[in-house]
């Protein structure tokens, strides 16, 4: 009588056969779906009846671009929010007091203001990083990271020119620390110059009246205000000898009181810069309202002005 064949055995020799099976399977499939598939025709029309779809949920009240559903998005460009803001920011050494990331905090407060004032318009994902070189040193503690002059202006490009393809005609790149100026030029510069042509008329513009403590907020203090800050106009260092002055610690502490360790700096005496004694939290957030509402009106006058040299109407302001 013949041994039988061991199970391990069976199931090897089944191998092909079943490879075989499932060759034919595929090629049927494949033949079915080159036979009774969607025309390209049928696939955009599909496509579009999926982006057409009806919102099943109510939308919320954001104007940062991160924060929308695609649908959300979808619909806020087909009301007129077809402008967009590209805050830059950085993280960088600002002495004992302040955090790193002031810039950030300050665009998060003034980017939300300026586009809810501007009106229908949206606020795309902050540029956190600012450029800087890191150097063949070895710095513990170094403030950072950075990015390279040239990262950072392909980045500033690369945003602008993708936010342009979703849809946005007014994209304005707004910086919070001096040293992005160069890339956000560059990069509105060299968009503007690639759709010179365009028949799709997109505006790249940087704004450089947003970055105005020099000009704006350092008069507005000591001028309108009369308040005796130890710092020249123009300055960016005061008798506290620290990179902080005034007009930057109000805001921040309006946008977030930690930022600038109020209570830490008030349980040593520390609570003061430049001679002027912060009198309690609430004056100094005070103030802070004062000054960003200076700032915003500020950069709505240059974007009104610009938009005013171009001949384009002013879209209304959104009631959302």
């Amino acid at each position: 009588m013949p041994r039988p064949i061991p199970r391990f055995l069976l199931s090897v020799l089944a191998l092909p056969c079943l490879a075989v099976s499932l060759g034919a399977q595929t090629a049927g499939s494949g033949a079915a779906s080159s036979a009774g598939g969607l025309t390209p025709e049928q696939r955009a029309a599909q496509r579009a009846a999926q982006a057409n779809k009806p919102r099943s949920i109510e939308g919320i009240n954001t104007v940062w671009l991160e924060e929308l559903t695609r649908p959300e998005f979808r619909d806020l460009l087909k009301d007129g929010y077809t402008t967009v803001l590209i805050m830059t920011g950085g993280v960088e050494n600002n002495d004992d007091n302040l955090s790193m990331n002031k810039h950030n905090i300050n665009n998060r407060l003034l980017g939300e203001m300026i586009a809810r004032r501007l009106g229908k318009t949206l606020v795309a994902p902050l540029v956190t990083l600012e450029p800087g070189n890191a150097g063949s040193a070895i710095q513990p503690g170094r403030a950072g990271p950075m990015l390279s002059q040239a990262t950072y202006t392909a980045l500033l490009f690369d945003m602008g020119n993708y936010l342009r393809s979703m849809g946005f005609t007014e994209i304005y790149y707004l910086g919070d620390s001096g040293g992005n100026a160069r890339g956000m030029q560059a990069a509105a510069d060299s968009l503007t110059k690639l759709y010179a042509d365009s028949p799709d008329k997109v505006y790249f513009k940087h704004v450089p009246e947003y970055y105005n403590h020099t000009s704006v907020v350092q008069p507005y203090i000591q001028n309108e205000l009369k308040i005796p800050e130890g710092i020249k106009i123009g300055a960016s260092t005061g008798t506290s000898g620290l990179h902080e002055e005034l007009g930057i610690d109000a805001t921040l502490a309006l946008a977030d009181p930690v930022s600038i360790r109020y209570e830490q700096r008030k349980k040593v005496g520390q609570d003061e810069i430049n001679g002027i004694k912060f009198q309690s939290l609430e004056w100094l957030q005070d103030l802070g309202r004062k000054i960003a509402d200076l700032r915003v009106t500020t950069t709505i006058n240059a974007i009104t002005a610009y938009r005013a040299s171009l001949g384009r109407n002013q879209p209304r302001p959104s009631t959302r």
